[in-house]
């Protein structure tokens, strides 16, 4: 027998017996066998009187609020009286003792924090934070043709039919609840800057910044600008084959994984925290970190499985991605991240619960491309590469192995050849009809020309 999530020994009867029933009762119950040593062994002179365990049941009662009363009797373990005070799990967390609440962790009682605390309270009570209403918001700081965007996407996903009026819908999915607006409502079409960041940043090194980018704005909007991002970041890899020529686009990530990720992080992620959303873009690797540790009872196994079970934070914004088409259904993110980077096999997926969050990386040795293609593009800047002088030639080798790559990323990657330098040389490029810009003046980036990929 030894100490686990739902078993404690005590030598004695002291405060740290209240603290354990605490932490059993703020969790899935447990049980503390007083008159043990931290190996099993029933003690020496240990000794139950006639009224102990009453004594112990009242100051118990006593000390923690609201009061728990232990169910409490005295077993034989190795022919000696222990006392075994026992406790289910509370149904109205979190339960505190001298102020101070814990939770059972393992085989240890762990404090909660502040934001741990108002998280037991809402689970609790069966509500969740996007559910209150903002505070010092008003039906006026919504965005009404965003919620219209948001009722005809609905209605196209076909999960949910909306045929009320604009305040009649917002009313049905309870975003508003009479003249207040609930947090959900303002994070999914507020008028304004939300106050909640995504930081975005492409690194060469990890002290190293490339570009830096910080996006606000409503849940739908910061999923589709941050891809955006990340894909201004990606490189591309084009298998080439056929007569007629075709050719097939493969990212550096599958992209369907990343949007998986990223609508993670926005949905699930602690709105109670100040923390950003941080997503760092590297030569091989892509981290994601979203404030808040998992919810409820889920455990960074739990996700290795395909059976896991989902708990949201956030059940209101939760909803409305699910209505919209944006997520499956509930507890199946991982799984389709596992499905996509099963065309990735060189791809690794790890994800840790770090302090003050939960992290994912997606990371990989060797980009995932085509022999074909490998060999086409070879060829490719073989003959281009011919007439031109040696400036040129670096350059286009570097846009050619990173397609969409932004003039201000090529420096870091060409010894530091200055700025100026690779506008006026891309300029060239681009006038011998070798490269091309695609995009906008913000995301876009350049490209090998498609003429010459055609005709390669």
């Amino acid at each position: 027998m030894q100490e686990d999530y739902k078993i404690e020994f005590k030598s004695n009867f002291s405060e740290g017996v209240i603290e354990s029933l605490v932490a059993f009762a703020n969790t899935k119950g447990g049980k503390v066998l007083i008159g043990i040593d931290n190996k099993g062994n029933p003690v020496n002179n240990f000794i139950i009187g006639s009224e102990s365990l009453q004594t112990w049941i009242n100051e118990i009662k006593n000390k923690t609020q609201p009061s728990i009363i232990p169910n409490a009797e005295v077993i034989q373990i190795q022919g000696k009286n222990i006392a075994s005070l026992s406790i289910q799990e509370f149904p109205v967390k979190p339960v505190a003792f001298r102020g101070r609440y814990f939770k059972r962790v393992n085989n240890s009682n762990h404090q909660l924090s502040v934001v741990e605390i108002a998280d037991l309270s809402l689970q609790s009570l069966q509500l969740s934070w996007d559910a209150y209403p903002a505070h010092g918001r008003t039906i006026a700081d919504i965005d009404l043709e965003k919620v219209e965007k948001f009722v005809k996407k609905v209605n196209e996903a076909g999960r949910f039919l909306l045929e009320d009026t604009t305040m009649g819908n917002l009313k049905k999915l309870k975003f508003i609840k009479g003249d207040t607006i609930t947090n959900a409502a303002w994070l999914l079409f507020g008028k304004h800057a939300t106050g909640y960041n995504i930081h975005l940043g492409r690194f060469k090194t990890p002290t190293l910044i490339i570009d830096d980018k910080m996006l606000n704005g409503t849940l739908f909007e910061m999923v589709e600008e941050t891809m955006r991002y990340l894909i201004s970041w990606l490189k591309v890899a084009f298998e080439i084959k056929g007569m007629p020529t075709q050719r097939t686009e493969i990212f550096e990530y599958p992209l369907p994984a990343l949007r998986e990720i990223v609508l993670n992080a926005l949905i699930h992620r602690d709105y109670l925290s100040p923390a950003d959303v941080q997503i760092k873009i590297f030569d091989n690797n892509i981290t994601f970190f979203n404030p808040g540790k998992l919810f409820g009872d889920q455990t960074v196994n739990d996700l290795k499985k395909d059976s896991y079970q989902a708990f949201a934070r956030n059940k209101l914004i939760a909803e409305a991605f699910y209505l919209t088409g944006d997520i499956e259904k509930y507890g199946s993110g991982f799984l389709r991240i596992r499905k996509e980077l099963k065309s990735y096999p060189s791809m690794d997926l790890s994800f840790d619960e770090v302090p003050n969050g939960f992290l994912i990386a997606l990371s990989y040795q060797e980009q995932k491309i085509s022999t074909s293609q490998l060999n086409d593009n070879e060829g490719l800047n073989e003959g281009l590469n011919e007439g031109l002088n040696e400036g040129l030639k670096s350059l286009l080798k570097i846009i050619a192995k990173n397609p969409g790559i932004q003039a201000k990323a090529l420096p870091s990657l060409l010894e530091n050849r200055p700025l100026k330098t690779i506008e006026r040389q891309i300029k060239e490029l681009v006038s011998q009809n070798l490269v091309e810009r695609r995009g906008s003046r913000k995301t876009g980036g350049y490209f090998m020309s498609s003429d010459q990929i055609d005709n390669s």
